[in-house]
């Protein structure tokens, strides 16, 4: 589970601005902090159905904002897979 402190740590290092909670960089390095969560989970308990749908999921969100950032603003988009590690 992704606790406030991680939250936290997580959208500062990528936040634009000192107010920034939405933009779509944090979006995608909160769903990638989750997603990594979730995925450890499931390799310890991989009978749980309800949460793979859960985890598949954010991997289709995470996905449709990337495509977003990448119309948008092709060099955030670069910036943004270098930093999290994430390939195309």
């Amino acid at each position: 589970m992704l606790t406030k402190t991680k939250k936290k740590k997580v959208i500062a290092e990528v936040q634009i601005h000192d107010t920034d909670t939405g933009s779509p960089e944090v979006q995608v390095s909160i769903l990638s902090k989750k997603i990594d969560e979730l995925a450890a989970h499931l390799k310890k308990n991989q009978k749980d159905n309800h949460s793979r749908r859960g985890l598949l999921a954010m991997v289709a969100d995470r996905k449709a904002h990337m495509k977003y950032l990448e119309k948008k603003s092709p060099k955030r988009y670069s910036a943004l897979i270098k930093k999290l590690g994430l390939k195309k």
